[in-house]
């Protein structure tokens, strides 16, 4: 039994994955490091740091999930941000959809959930104290 396992990446199917790389590339910060063909049209995407990999794919075109009608808290991804507050307000010019304004926890930790411009949730986390 292996106990090193690590997280290769998180796969989200979506109805567009080419504009929705583009979208997380141009707004995001993430780096393209893998593309597939046709039909999945698959985009393995990196985080600015290169430590997170999401893939955006098209497998099932009518299987894709209405992720606009989830409640945010049911499946998000969530970055780190310096200033979730300026980074919300860039994200919402560029096409997003802000569910609120930025909340600070009693850890001190501020937090903005937003849509990306196709409903899928993404939570901006400026932490107090860094995850990692």
């Amino acid at each position: 039994m292996t106990t090193d396992l690590q997280v290769e990446h998180l796969a989200i199917n979506v109805a567009d994955p080419e504009a929705v790389a583009r979208w997380y590339g141009q707004h995001l910060g993430m780096t393209i490091v893998r593309k597939g063909d046709p039909p999945d049209l698959m985009h393995f995407l990196a985080d600015s740091g290169g430590r997170v990999v999401l893939e955006i794919y098209r497998a099932l075109p009518d299987a894709v999930p209405d992720y606009g009608a989830m409640h945010p808290l049911v499946l998000h991804l969530a970055f780190a941000a310096e200033d979730a507050r300026a980074t919300m307000g860039r994200l919402v010019a560029a096409g997003a959809t802000a569910l609120g304004d930025v909340r600070v926890t009693p850890a001190g930790d501020h937090m903005a959930m937003l849509r990306d411009p196709w409903g899928f949730a993404i939570q901006l986390c400026q932490r107090a104290v860094p995850m990692i």
